[in-house]
């Protein structure tokens, strides 16, 4: 069962930008609680609780307490500053304890290839149907000792139970390559230099040839 976080928040009573700014100088995150049910509820987060909520899981559950109340809900989109990576803004789902829903979760490549060769990694997120409270972290699929040519397939994954995906068992997921030799721009212009003596003799020559004949 996937840890469930208690945050006391604050229910927002001014909205906009300034209001947001404010919020925010005083160490707290503005979010917004979205539900099927009920219209988006504003509020906001105690800014260090919100940063360590995410910081090993973009899936997070926690139990949000405002008003007197209580609401389990699952993070779905955390905003955050381009330079500082602060959290400036987030997204929240209201859900039951037994209901089911659909993520994506990080795909994790564990181990290492054969010396030499590279990784291709097609997807880093994979799409599941899970239980609310039994949602994976991440999923792993090993590429230990893979060499060139080899192919991690979607057929690999080990899906705790309950959960699932939709991919087709023959998506590829990642494949080992060697990376193509790039000549060092040293050598390359001295190859050139090179055939330019080269051309310049030749030409030498044909200009000789072409005076004996005249």
């Amino acid at each position: 069962m996937a840890e469930i976080t208690r945050m006391e928040v604050t229910a927002r009573t001014e909205f906009g930008k300034g209001a947001s700014r404010r919020a925010r100088r005083a160490g707290l995150v503005p979010a917004v609680v979205y539900s099927d049910a009920i219209d988006p509820v504003h509020v906001d987060l105690p800014g260090h609780e919100a940063f360590l909520l995410v910081k090993d899981n973009v899936n997070a559950l926690v139990n949000l307490a405002f008003d007197g109340k209580e609401q389990l809900a699952l993070v779905k989109d955390i905003q955050r500053h381009p330079v500082r990576r602060d959290i400036l803004h987030m997204d929240l789902f209201a859900v039951r304890r037994d209901e089911t829903v659909e993520v994506e979760v990080p795909l994790v490549l564990t181990g290492e290839s054969v010396q030499g060769t590279v990784v291709n990694q097609e997807h880093f997120e994979i799409l599941v149907e899970a239980p609310v409270i039994d949602i994976p972290e991440h999923l792993e699929v090993s590429i230990e000792g893979l060499d060139e040519g080899d192919v991690v397939y979607a057929s690999a994954l080990q899906m705790p139970e309950g959960v699932t995906h939709q991919l087709d068992e023959e998506e590829v997921l990642a494949s080992i390559v060697v990376p193509e030799e790039i000549p060092e721009p040293e050598e390359a212009d001295e190859d050139a230099e090179a055939e330019g003596e080269e051309a310049e003799g030749e030409e030498g020559e044909e200009e000789e040839a072409a005076e004996g004949e005249e």
